[in-house]
């Protein structure tokens, strides 16, 4: 053990705010005369040093630093006392003029005399002392008992802030070569300045390095510039790692000899599982058993409560290693030879027993078990042509697509043919796009090699390239690629081909683009598929190219997946994908119960079935179909749960939609904030992506959520190029939707008469589509829309019918909003006493469906019709208990920021009647300006 006062400058840390503002507070206290002892544990890499500098940069200002070691260079340095009565009676003395900082670094790599005087001495400070001592260390038990900080790896949004600044990304790029400070070593690492990182090899730094910040150094000063850039492949396994690892296994030369025999087994029994999936314990308790490791060792580690030295834990029946670099580096640590044995030894034990697709085929058809196949390909030293097509066939199997990707991503390794290799790296990457891992399958295409390589599977690489797109990118490079891979995959591999056209018409039907959805869909020969999937596709054909009748004729053919007409059709037509067809037909049709029935089925098929990427867009497709039924707690519920599952898939385009679904929520539930919020999220991502559908549904809740608060003039505007003909219109499938509350807002706002001839054009419009669709609120939302263009002596007719069509249909919120306008419109007709009764029962419908805003609504105009209702914002009623309803109406517009024009298009009044109104609140109130009638109405209170 060294002792020295010189350290290194110190270096800007990434991700470690909540680190260092512990370490600020631990030299507040030393700074302030109470001392104390802190010990930073962290496997290696993790930045434990970097800390260590940090902490004595902060102190050396203040006092002095002892920063200690175990080089063994002691040349010009004092040796530390290696009893604790003497070390301690040396900082102490040290201490005695100004508060003394100890860095003992690399601590557990001391002698134990030094270990064991250095923790005693730490313990022993006690309380007013002028010492601090900070302990870097790793997860060992030499300083159990110390007050202990245990680093973490670094976040994705740290480590690829880090990356940036290694890569020449970051904030200091400019010069050529660069000089940065090492990560953890504190040593000057020379850094190439790229042209720019590829986005995939980013993805596949991030993921190898694991957090750890010197590995990702590592990994990353070994990558010429064109393997940065994405211009050369990468190799594989990505060199750089070997230092970190080795420093993870000097842990394990100390162990016992069982110990490491069970975490050999442990880290090889993970090759075959899916990342992050961990060991089975049963499987390690055959295995050790068989390489005779004492059985009541093996029940105490899996089964009981016996240590490993912080290597192991247990979850249920899965063992896990702490840090996923533990199990690489005991695989790196153990000899080639030992390495194979342990893999075939785990092969022989998964076959013996097979696994989930083996045991559930027949005797004769049985695959071999692909997980023991996959620890026979980690035991090949040489590429085995044999092995790689066991894997692939084996991977054929309804596996898990994570296991499925990890099998055919070995066989890939094992191919020596390079059009072959491309073909089932290409295969993996597939998988992993299924299991919701795009950044892997990405990782994937990009080892498929050149075009001419991939003369096995043409077509595949540019079908998952498509697929990728369809969920992370632009609509219309989807379509094209998918377009393009369907005709290269159509001649020998139809199934591929069919899904490869089905997702260039969804790209399209997501633009906007129905010339596109029917060029792929006329692509499609219906004659190979069952009856449900052959109406379904003419008639979406036939709907989209106006021939509506017909079209909804065959839609009808394919709502009920299990029909018993089809021969086979049930088992093929309960798969995912056709069940949120059918759920697709049901809501053209306007049939949203049953959409909102079959996007159920959907959903449990997608849970109990899988693929894990289809769960976005099952959530997606039930919330909006819960939307449309005016199921709308429900439709939050959905649509929360699959945001959630579209980030940790990484599909952004379905966060997209469900970001608009959730807009759509929120304009009836409120918080306006909250539907602005996810209006904004919506429309950020649809505008680059061209996803014209979402677009709608954002700009379509956005404007709702201001007829709600009253600004009828913005959701005019906001709605009137969405349903006006022009380049602006909105998108095919959903602005027939926006009608009704274009038609209100615009009456509202007063442009009834300027805009006489756009709004009847889009009532009789509304009026076709409400002949052609099922949809139970259609026909009365087409006679409150008549009722609101009609002359004043038809107009209560209208409402009265739009009001017993409510009645057949359901549904709280959409005749709330009639009785609402109805109500609305008495009081304008001074018929205050008959407009009562209307804006009551709105007021307990909306309150009962929890739209809050047009609840609030719906009281206004009761307070104004004479009748106090129950109270939706009761901050400010005492300072306005003075005032007419009225006048309270007009006070509340008016500190909100509305001209009295706007007060009056909101309030059905003249300008001159609110002008009239507001000088009589101001001499109630006491006042003489707007702005004081702001203060006085704020939240908070005069």
């Amino acid at each position: 053990m060294t002792s020295s006062t010189t350290v290194h400058s110190p270096l800007r840390l990434y991700g470690r705010s909540g680190e260092l503002a512990i370490l600020d507070g631990l030299l507040a206290r030393l700074w302030q005369g109470d001392g104390g002892a802190l010990v930073l544990t962290a496997p290696p890499g993790l930045g434990r040093s970097a800390l260590l500098r940090e902490a004595a940069a902060a102190h050396r200002p203040r006092g002095p630093v002892l920063y200690a070691t175990a080089s063994p260079d002691e040349r010009g340095l004092h040796a530390l006392p290696r009893t604790a009565d003497a070390l301690l009676a040396r900082l102490r003395e040290r201490g005695a003029a100004r508060p003394l900082l100890v860095c003992a670094d690399d601590a557990h790599t001391w002698d134990p005399a030094s270990r064991t005087a250095l923790g005693l001495a730490a313990r022993g400070l006690g309380a007013g002392s002028r010492v601090a001592v900070l302990i870097a260390a790793d997860d060992g038990p030499a300083f159990a008992g110390l007050p202990a900080l245990r680093l973490g790896p670094l976040d994705e949004d740290a480590a690829s802030a880090l990356l940036d600044r290694l890569t020449g990304g970051g904030e200091e790029a400019g010069s050529h070569v660069r000089r940065l400070p090492g990560v953890t070593e504190g040593l000057d690492r020379v850094v190439r300045v790229t042209e720019g990182l590829d986005p995939v090899v980013r993805a596949e730094l991030l993921r190898e390095a694991a957090g750890n910040p010197r590995l990702l150094t590592g990994l990353t000063r070994r990558l010429t510039p064109d393997q940065l850039a994405g211009r050369t492949p990468l190799p594989c396994p990505l060199p750089g790692a070997e230092g970190v690892l080795a420093a993870h296994a000097e842990r394990l030369d100390g162990l016992p000899a069982h110990t490491r025999a069970l975490l050999l087994l442990a880290a090889a029994a993970q090759e075959h599982e899916p990342a992050g999936a961990g060991a089975d314990a049963l499987l390690l308790l055959r295995a050790g058993t068989r390489t005779g490791l004492p059985r009541d060792f093996l029940d105490g580690v899996l089964f009981g409560s016996t240590a490993t030295e912080g290597f192991l834990q247990r979850a249920g029946s899965r063992v896990h290693f702490s840090h996923p670099l533990f199990a690489r580096a005991v695989l790196h640590h153990a000899t080639p030879a030992r390495r194979r044995a342990t893999h075939e030894l785990l092969a022989a034990l998964l076959a013996e027993t097979g696994d989930r697709a083996g045991a559930s085929a027949p005797s004769g058809d049985r695959p071999a078990p692909l997980a023991s196949l996959v620890q026979l390909a980690c035991a090949a030293p040489v590429p085995d042509t044999a092995l790689a097509a066991r894997l692939e066939a084996a991977a054929s199997a309804p596996y898990p697509h994570g296991e499925r990707s990890s099998a055919l991503t070995r066989a890939a390794a094992l191919t020596t043919d390079p059009p072959l290799r491309s073909a089932r790296f290409a295969a993996a990457a597939e998988q992993a796009a299924l299991a919701g891992d795009p950044d892997r399958a990405r990782a994937l295409l990009a080892r498929t090699g050149a075009a001419g390589e991939q003369g096995a599977s043409p077509g595949l690489a540019p079908y998952v390239h498509g697929l990728l797109a369809l969920r992370t990118g632009p609509a219309a490079d989807a379509h094209a690629a998918l377009i393009a891979a369907a005709a290269l995959l159509g001649p020998y591999d139809p199934r591929r081909g069919l899904d490869a056209l089905l997702g260039a018409a969804e790209a399209a039907w997501l633009a906007g683009d129905a010339p596109g959805y029917l060029e792929a869909m006329d692509r499609i020969d219906p004659t190979p598929y069952d009856r449900a999937f052959a109406s379904y596709r003419a008639g979406m054909c036939a709907v989209l190219a106006g021939r509506t009748e017909a079209g909804h004729a065959l839609l009808r053919q394919c709502l009920d997946p299990a029909d018993p007409a089809d021969p086979g059709g049930p088992v093929r037509q309960n798969a995912p994908a056709a069940l949120l067809r059918a759920g697709v037909a049901a809501l053209v049709l306007g049939e949203v119960a049953a959409a909102c029935r079959t996007g159920a089925r959907a959903l449990a098929a997608v849970r109990t079935r899988g693929p894990d990427a289809l769960l976005p867009q099952a959530l997606e497709h039930l919330a909006y179909a819960e939307l449309r039924a005016g199921l709308h707690a429900g439709a939050r519920a959905h649509a929360l749960e699959g945001l959630h599952a579209a980030r940790r898939t990484g599909q952004p385009n379905s966060s997209v939609h469900l970001h608009a679904v959730l807009a759509l929520a929120a304009s009836v539930e409120g918080p306006a904030e909250a539907c602005a919020a996810h209006c904004d999220a919506a429309l950020a991502g649809a505008g680059p992506h061209g996803l014209a559908q979402p677009a709608t549904l954002a700009t379509w809740a956005r404007a709702r959520a201001d007829l709600a608060a009253g600004r009828s003039e913005e959701a005019a505007a906001r709605l009137g190029p969405l349903v006006r003909p022009g380049p602006r219109q909105g998108h095919f499938a959903a602005r027939m939707l926006a009608v009704p509350c274009y038609v209100e807002a615009a009456v509202l706002a007063g442009r009834g008469a300027e805009e006489a001839g756009e709004l009847h054009a889009a009532v009789a419009e509304f009026a076709g589509w409400t002949a052609r669709t099922a949809d139970p609120q259609a026909p009365a939302q087409l006679a409150r829309c008549q009722a609101l263009l009609a002359p004043a002596e038809e107009a209560d007719a209208r409402y009265a019918e739009a009001l017993a069509h409510h009645d057949r249909a359901g549904g709280d919120f959409e005749r709330a909003r009639t009785q609402l306008l109805y109500g609305q419109w008495l009081r304008r007709r001074r018929r205050t006493r008959e407009a009562r009764t209307p804006l009551r029962d709105a007021l307990v419908a909306f309150q009962r469906c929890s739209a809050r805003a047009w609840a609030e609504r719906a009281a206004g105009e009761l307070r104004a019709a004479g009748e106090q209702g129950p109270s939706v914002r009761p901050a400010t009623d005492g300072v306005l208990s003075a005032l007419t309803p009225q006048q309270q109406r007009i006070a509340r517009c008016v500190a909100e920021g509305a001209t009295n024009r706007e007060v009056a298009l909101r309030l059905s009044l003249s300008p001159r009647t609110v002008d009239h109104h507001l000088r009589n609140v101001f001499a109630a109130l006491g006042i003489r300006s707007r702005t004081e009638l702001a203060r006085l109405l704020a939240p908070e209170g005069p």
